[in-house]
């Protein structure tokens, strides 16, 4: 009795296939997994850019002795620095490499208490910088006021509160918006490349004589990159975490939670490279394509700016893309702890985008 064929097993073969071919090819490496870990490394390492640092330059006839520049010297964002001439000195301000030049003078006064002048040179190379090197200085002449005259009138009394919260650090932002770049790479360029060619090999129209149907052989080809691309989310995450302390708050939980929403994003990705292969008619045409697919989700979606620096209307478009979604739920359930089904605007998003993208899969697939 002839054994009945298994559309299962078939695509299960295709996969495993797939998989040796993706694990011996540099190109599916460089790309899904190289390119990311690099971004990692160099963005995990470096300082985190929400600390505002500001340098400043100290003139030479400047007292620091005084109590004033003792009290300005312990605020953080401001970073006091001598140099060897008053030339040198302006000509980095000229070029907007320090924020201002401070210089602090004594006041003859009868009184007890002393005073001082404070005089801020600054340039319009630094026009951006200055006011919040005015705004600190105030803030600490404020203070020595109110500790030195406690008893002044005063227009208003600020009390400020700190509650307890996590530091978002700058690896919670960059490796989320990675693990989005590489999944989008080795969807769309993968797939793209790959199922073109299989049928340029003619090896599609092999698999036409074969009982195999097409939903099949998408989802074999689908389950290897699957694979590939789990393989790389765990190296990635495991570097965030252990290298460079990326924020899981729930631990395990969270990076399965993670993983998951990770597949939903493939499987979309996966589909626009096959719906490129499915309607491009030569091989040089592919890389055009997949670039103008790719390219403005990889500068809009947040992957390394955030979608708010945008304009208004921009904005709109941005949280559109489906790469914007993803990465959204990724940082949410990495740093905020949400849920998956606690995401009721990104899983929205994500399934109409998968549903969209499945139904034209199917439509354009050709068998040569």
């Amino acid at each position: 009795m002839q054994k009945e064929y298994s559309q299962l097993r078939a695509a299960f073969a295709i996969a495993k296939a797939s998989l040796l071919a993706m694990l011996r090819s540099p190109t599916s490496v460089v790309f899904s997994l190289l390119f990311p870990v690099i971004f990692i490394v160099v963005f995990g390492a470096m300082v985190d850019t929400n600390t505002v640092n500001l340098k400043v330059g100290i003139a030479e006839d400047c007292d620091t002795s005084n109590v004033l520049y003792k009290a300005i010297e312990k605020v953080k964002i401001l970073h006091l620095q001598r140099y060897r001439s008053a030339a040198s000195m302006q000509d980095e301000l000229s070029k907007g490499r320090i924020s201002a030049i401070l210089t602090i003078r004594p006041v003859p006064v009868t009184g007890i208490s002393p005073r001082y002048a404070v005089r801020l040179l600054t340039s319009n190379s630094s026009a951006d910088k200055s006011p919040v090197v005015q705004s600190a200085i105030r803030d600490v002449v404020a203070e020595g006021n109110s500790r030195l005259f406690p008893g002044n009138i005063s227009v208003a009394e600020i009390q400020t509160e700190t509650i307890p919260g996590r530091v978002y650090k700058s690896v919670d932002f960059i490796l989320p918006g990675q693990l989005g770049f590489s999944l989008l790479m080795a969807g769309v360029f993968g797939s793209a490349f790959l199922l073109f060619n299989l049928r340029q090999s003619l090896v599609l129209k092999r698999f036409f004589a074969t009982p195999l149907k097409r939903p099949y052989l998408i989802l074999g080809e689908m389950l290897s990159r699957l694979f590939f691309q789990v393989i790389g989310f765990i190296i990635m995450v495991a570097l965030g975490y252990f290298a460079f302390d990326f924020t899981l708050v729930n631990g395990m939980l969270t990076f399965a939670e993670m993983l998951v929403y990770s597949l939903l994003g493939l499987i979309i990705f996966m589909g626009m490279g096959f719906i490129i292969s499915g309607v491009i008619e030569n091989e040089s045409s592919i890389a055009p394509v997949a670039n103008t697919l790719t390219l403005p989700q990889i500068l809009l979606c947040g992957l390394f700016f955030p979608v708010e620096n945008y304009p208004d209307w921009l904005q709109a478009f941005c949280k559109l893309l489906p790469l914007t979604f993803f990465v959204d739920g990724l940082r949410k359930i990495a740093f905020e702890g949400t849920h998956i089904w606690q995401m009721p605007v990104q899983m929205a998003g994500l399934g109409c985008w998968a549903l969209i993208i499945s139904v034209i899969t199917v439509k354009v697939f050709r068998w040569e």
